[in-house]
């Protein structure tokens, strides 16, 4: 079979929905976390272990994955990350305790591996002219998990409060967050079936001594040359290195500079605050005082808008580059967590009788009287006043729609800065730095470069999905929200001062230009 473009494309899209199944796992639960922590009495830590536990599984699997990616091969690897999200969410979805559901969350997050094993298979396979848009459409596939996950939470929730009789007698609304998390079996089965179509990658079968099945490969997904150039790319012996024998060789002078450049981009694209965008989102707008269903109705915005700036990323990455992209995203991603800052800054926290009557029992009500009227400067000193006087179960329990009532804030900026810092993350750090790691490190390392990125930016994941709520309760949402921009400031600095320029360059091509750059 001759070269035809789509060949490479079919296969980037069909491995890429490993990052569909990722982005439902990720943000799902995001709907279930309040359901779930008043059901178990968690504190803000357990809720961020609930939350994070996941990560924790990806900073293990980023451990070993890439050595195991060049040992085994891209494909097998891929089907066995996909089993591990068949086998979290049965778990997670039927889990009869706080531990139980942490533990099968955190063997979903061992599968978190496709995030770094879907863009190295799809760089791999893919055209140099066309490697930026296959890779980012993992990242697309991601932001469509989100919507999806955003969307069916709200439509669940709406389901539980229509009353029907047949959600009556199912006990729906008693375990809203297992109908969440049980969902994403459907496209987790659809992943694990059609990885098995796949065709291993040709890079890897070079590397192990398998060039005439590589060939064959290769003359149905990239340009002529470009199947010369990759055959004549010599096989390092790879089975017989170790894997501390690899990581020792990303230190060497040909490597040092471009792991650094990737390390930092890792660091910069989770301490910017994704995650706690995207998991948390219900509760930040809770936080701004619109109300639960409110606030899961806008959740879907956030998602919505992750697929428009997801697909302007794709349209213009190998266009603009990847430098251009990362500086307009960090730039805006300043500029929203300015604004959400100064927004929560401004706002102003007062309970009246009226808007307690209708949510708190007599008993409940008598102890916040002393309350009633007062005005508070901050969403910190409002929430301790209430676990004061409430204690923290009955606290927790009400939070949110006390926080709704009481909240005086200008919603439309919170609403702008919130939606702005996704759509300059969709359209930068979020596809970007997938596309740099999967082309900047050399042929023998890829697999295991990747992963060690991986690790560190899973690490700062979790740190931010873990604090999270911590930080909600002890600093405010103002200053988390500046210390996230603050971040994107240092990144901006890094990126413009030492990212060079990857577009339109083979991988060997790239290979042998930075390799020039870090000697």
């Amino acid at each position: 079979m001759t070269y035809n473009k789509f060949n490479s494309f079919w296969l980037a899209l069909l491995v890429s929905l490993g990052g569909f199944v990722f982005g439902f796992d990720a943000s799902v639960i995001s709907g279930a976390i309040g359901q779930i922590s008043t059901q178990y009495s968690l504190g803000p830590l357990e809720q961020g272990l609930v939350v994070g536990s996941p990560t924790l599984g990806a900073i293990l699997s980023a451990c070993v994955v890439g050595y195991l990616t060049d040992y085994y091969g891209r494909k097998k690897i891929l089907i066995l990350i996909a089993f591990l999200y068949l086998i979290s969410v049965l778990g997670s979805a039927f889990a009869t305790g706080y531990m139980m559901l942490v533990i099968f969350r955190f063997i979903g997050g061992l599968a978190f591996a496709s995030l770094m094993v879907a863009p190295l298979y799809i760089a791999e396979i893919s055209p140099a002219a066309l490697r930026g848009k296959y890779v980012s459409i993992n990242q697309l596939n991601i932001m469509l998990g989100f919507s999806a996950a955003y969307f069916s939470n709200f439509w669940l929730l709406s389901l539980a409060d229509s009353n029907s009789a047949w959600v009556i007698e199912l006990g729906m609304k008693d375990v809203l967050w297992r109908w969440m998390l049980g969902l994403e079996f459907v496209p987790s089965l659809l992943y694990f079936l059609l990885l098995f179509l796949i065709p291993e990658s040709p890079r890897w079968l070079i590397l192990n001594n398998q060039k005439v099945t590589a060939q064959k490969i290769l003359q149905r997904l990239v340009p002529e040359n470009e199947v010369a150039e990759q055959l004549a790319h010599e096989p390092d012996a790879m089975h017989e290195t170790s894997l501390f024998k690899k990581i020792a060789s990303l230190f060497d002078n040909r490597t040092r500079f471009i792991l650094l450049i990737g390390i930092v981009v890792g660091i910069i694209q989770q301490a910017t605050g994704v995650n706690a965008i995207y998991f948390y989102a219900p509760t930040i707008f809770e936080q701004s005082g619109i109300g639960t269903n409110a606030a899961f109705a806008q959740a879907i915005w956030i998602g919505i808008v992750n697929i428009v700036f997801t697909l302007l990323a794709i349209a213009t990455i190998d266009r603009l580059g990847r430098k251009p992209l990362l500086m307009a995203g960090l730039l805006g991603v300043v500029v929203s967590m300015g604004i959400c800052g100064y927004g929560f800054s401004q706002a102003k926290y007062q309970l009246t009788e009226i808007n307690t009557k209708a949510v708190l029992a007599d008993d409940e009500l008598q102890k916040l009287v002393p309350m009633i009227g007062n005005m508070y400067e901050s969403d910190v000193a409002f929430k301790q006043a209430l676990r004061e006087r409430l204690g923290n179960q009955r606290a927790k329990q009400h939070e949110a729609v006390l926080l709704t009532s009481a909240t005086q804030i200008n919603t439309t900026l919170i609403l702008i800065g919130v939606f702005g810092f996704v759509a300059a993350f969709a359209v930068s750090l979020g596809p970007v730095m997938w596309v740099l790691l999967s082309e900047i490190f050399p042929n023998q390392v890829r697999g295991v470069a990747i992963a060690f990125v991986g690790v560190i930016n899973s690490v700062v994941s979790f740190a931010v999905q873990l604090f999270f709520p911590w930080q909600l309760e002890n600093l405010g949402a103002a200053v988390t929200f500046i210390i996230y921009g603050l971040f994107a400031v240092l990144g901006f600095i890094f990126i413009v001062r030492y990212l060079p320029e990857t577009k339109g360059q083979s991988l060997e091509q790239l290979e042998m230009s930075l390799a020039n750059k870090s000697t």
